[in-house]
């Protein structure tokens, strides 16, 4: 198959065109790109010969375009400029300045660990678009193994053969009780308090991994263990737990929702705080992702691990 011609054609012939034709003097656009006169003429002339065309009707003052010249000078440019586009777009997504970040989530409390590190990266980052799609744990992780997502945040600290996981912030485990509860007025709360409780939790967001830890803790001590699941939101279900369908167990950062008719109390007998964790492809080598990693972990590096005195 016969090579084309424009695969062929020197970048540097068709800029130096490009500078004769802005400024229609040889010796001005040899002057701007610091080349000599002979040089731009020389290769301005090989490219007409190759061309088989006529691009400028020399003058004594200078030049003027031909209307092939024209028609051939404005979509060269118009090439360039996206070739140079392609250049800089490459450059920033090499850096994680440009491009998309599919991330999966459990939830996005304002104030919380999560809204605030997204908050940061979309301020640090702003030419990152940042996606993002709530779902179980499950839901997220199979997403991200059919490459639907870059990252995902889990409840726990799981660990997958397939994928990179790492622990990034922890909250402490809490109950959610009526107001009106006979505890509610307590510093805090045992598993044994609750055994006899009737549990609610959703089927979506963290609430399968709810249903699991509350079945661990309780389901050898208490036999007639209730759990009920709901298909709503978290706002929903706390106001579930409000109108007396039941209690549950949140992370401390659900108490930022600041919902009425509930109180928050920690479990004073759960051996350590909720874990957080991202969880990602190894095969992913996005820049951006890399970035949104780094910031987590500075982020979590802060957060002091809560005293288990104060539960």
């Amino acid at each position: 198959m016969p090579t084309a011609l424009g695969s062929r054609i020197p970048m540097t012939s068709l800029i130096q065109t490009l500078a004769v034709a802005e400024y229609l003097n040889f010796r001005h656009a040899a002057n701007a790109l610091g080349v000599a006169q002979s040089s731009v003429s020389a290769r301005v002339k090989a490219l007409e010969e190759d061309l088989g065309i006529l691009l400028f009707e020399r003058h004594a003052r200078g030049v003027r375009l031909t209307e092939a010249g024209r028609h051939f000078v404005e979509r060269v440019a118009t090439g360039i400029d996206h070739l140079d586009h392609a250049v800089r777009t490459a450059g920033m997504v090499a850096r994680g300045e440009h491009g998309r970040l599919r991330v999966g989530i459990h939830a996005l409390i304002p104030g919380s660990f999560l809204a605030t590190l997204i908050e940061r990266y979309r301020e640090q980052h702003p030419g990152v678009e940042v996606e993002i799609a709530e779902g179980t744990a499950r839901e997220s992780v199979m997403r991200l193994r059919a490459n639907g997502l870059d990252l995902a945040f889990v409840a726990g600290s799981p660990e997958f053969p397939d994928c990179h996981s790492r622990r990034i912030w922890s909250e402490r485990l809490l109950a959610v009780l009526p107001s009106c509860h006979p505890f509610a007025e307590a510093a805090g709360i045992t598993w044994a308090d609750l055994a006899s409780e009737t549990f609610i939790v959703r089927q979506g967001g963290t609430g399968p991994q709810v249903h699991d830890h509350i079945v661990l803790r309780l389901a050898a001590s208490a036999p007639g263990l209730s759990i009920l699941r709901f298909d709503v939101e978290r706002g929903t279900l706390l106001s579930m737990v409000a109108q007396g369908y039941g209690i549950t167990i949140v992370g401390e950062s659900t108490t930022l929702l600041h919902t009425s008719g509930v109180t928050f109390l920690p479990i004073r007998d759960e051996p350590e705080p909720l874990a957080f964790s991202a969880v990602w492809s190894p095969f992913n080598r996005s820049a951006a992702l890399r970035n949104l990693l780094s910031l987590a972990d500075e982020m979590g590096r802060l957060i002091l691990t809560p005293d288990p005195s104060a539960r």
